[in-house]
């Protein structure tokens, strides 16, 4: 770390190799062993003692895994998974909605045949239908949901002693940080796997040229810049049937208590490519952004940003430029580059300057490797965990999200001591609750005034 007195916001930040090699704890999970834990969260955080199931052995025996949440993400995890040269059956599902568990048994059962062994008991639906979906006899996870909904089904999976891949943002708030955050901790007492759905960490080209940096390929990195510029998402008109918390689950891309903001869901990852990059994370940001073009720019139908621009500070002084937007017609560019003191780089295969360099090794597909990691790793007895880094990333976005909303400058450590809570009450929430955002008067959801809006409960 470039400054030891950098707290709270640093972690060890290490590949997927590197985590495998540098673990104590290499023993036998999936080797004939059975064990027996409690959970030293304590019941605050919502969790009670319970019993890991027998564990199953490497080589030949089957994995198996349980999806939770059915969308896009959902499917194109289980699709990797079980394209991989593992041993794998998926055994159960969960979603919010009957119709997205059988859409993707379907499009599963028609590209993987019987590796697809789903009974009609074990498609769960509801928002609290997950628990019985970690609850059958399996030994992976697949977190897919809304990135709001996650924090509490990554606390249970890891209550329940499972195996766990979790796409990312893992929270959206800073309550739900610290709680994954909690979670984490006693997932590695657990020695249990944890993959983040931080792709780039699993391409070789990214790999290959950060460890190049980290090597001083370019000198002490002294400035970068990070951008996800798109022209735009989908987003799903409500229907006379649904109720205010269907459309939202169902539409959650456009509300701060499941998806966080284009900052969050998307950009997240060249974030995480940045602090990477450095070593570190963030202590304090300022930003800007606003809502001019996001479906009407009016807040009729949707409450996040189109554009953010983050000026982030790490403790040593050194700045990361973060462009985020959502705008149709404008200048689109997803990708990242750092400035040292002896040369330049492209984190996803390029370095410039003396010791210019170029990948030309072969390009993956990050989705598929960090599967193919996940079970080969699974497959040998070996684990890794990328929950710390996925949950310092994803407040990385946090921070600049609220930075942005402010118009403050807005420090890591009081964000995360008290930042808000988006959702209240999240783990007794059903499809018939009140969301914790709701239309006003004006048949207009809140849409955060920078100069305005405070970053703090």
């Amino acid at each position: 770390m470039e400054n030891s007195k950098q707290t709270s916001a640093t972690s060890p930040i290490i590949t997927p190799k590197a985590a495998i090699e540098t673990s104590d704890s290499r023993r036998g999970f999936l080797k004939n062993s059975s064990v027996l834990a409690g959970t030293a969260l304590g019941a605050g955080a919502g969790l009670s003692a319970m019993a890991i199931p027998a564990a199953h052995a490497a080589g030949d025996d089957v994995i198996r895994f349980v999806v939770i949440g059915c969308g896009g993400r959902g499917k194109g995890a289980a699709d990797n998974i079980m394209n991989t040269k593992g041993n794998v059956k998926l055994v159960a599902v969960h979603d919010a909605f009957e119709g997205k568990c059988r859409e993707a048994l379907n499009q599963l059962g028609r590209r993987h045949g019987d590796k697809v062994d789903v009974p009609e008991d074990q498609i769960f639906t509801g928002l609290d239908g997950y628990k019985k979906a970690i609850d059958t006899e399996c030994d992976l996870v697949v977190i897919a949901t809304p990135p709001g909904y996650k924090p509490q089904q990554f606390e249970y999976a890891v209550a329940r002693g499972r195996h766990i891949f979790m796409e990312k943002p893992v929270a959206t708030d800073a309550p739900g940080v610290r709680r994954v955050l909690k979670a984490v901790e006693e997932s590695k007492k657990q020695n249990l796997m944890v993959g983040i759905g931080l792709q780039r960490r699993h391409e070789p080209s990214y790999m290959e040229t950060v460890a190049r940096i980290h090597d001083g390929a370019i000198g002490d990195v002294i400035s970068q810049q990070v951008y996800w510029n798109g022209g735009g998402i989908w987003y799903k008109n409500k229907t006379d049937d649904q109720t205010e918390m269907e459309f939202q689950t169902n539409n959650w891309y456009h509300f701060n208590w499941l998806c966080g903001d284009q900052i969050c869901e998307q950009h997240i990852h060249n974030l995480d490519v940045g602090c990477w990059v450095k070593g570190a994370y963030p202590v304090e940001c300022n930003g800007m952004g606003g809502h001019q073009q996001r479906e009407g720019g009016d807040g009729s139908k949707s409450q996040i940003f189109d554009h953010t621009f983050c000026e982030y500070t790490f403790a040593d002084g050194t700045k990361m430029f973060s462009q985020g937007r959502h705008l149709k017609g404008a200048w689109n560019h997803v990708g990242e580059f750092a400035q040292g003191t002896k040369g330049t780089a492209n984190p996803s295969g390029e370095i410039g300057g003396p010791n210019a360099w170029k990948f030309e090794g072969k390009r993956v597909n990050g989705h598929q490797q960090e599967q193919h990691d996940l079970i080969e790793a699974l497959m040998r007895g070996e684990i890794y965990n990328e929950g710390e880094y996925g949950a310092h990333s994803t407040f990385t976005a946090i921070l600049g999200r609220e930075a942005c909303y402010s118009g403050k400058i807005v420090r890591w450590d009081d964000l995360l001591e008290k930042g808000h809570d988006l959702a209240p009450g999240i783990d007794e929430y059903t499809l018939q609750s009140t969301p914790p955002v709701v239309r006003g008067d004006d048949g207009k959801y809140p849409v955060p005034v920078p100069g305005k809006y405070s970053p703090f409960a």
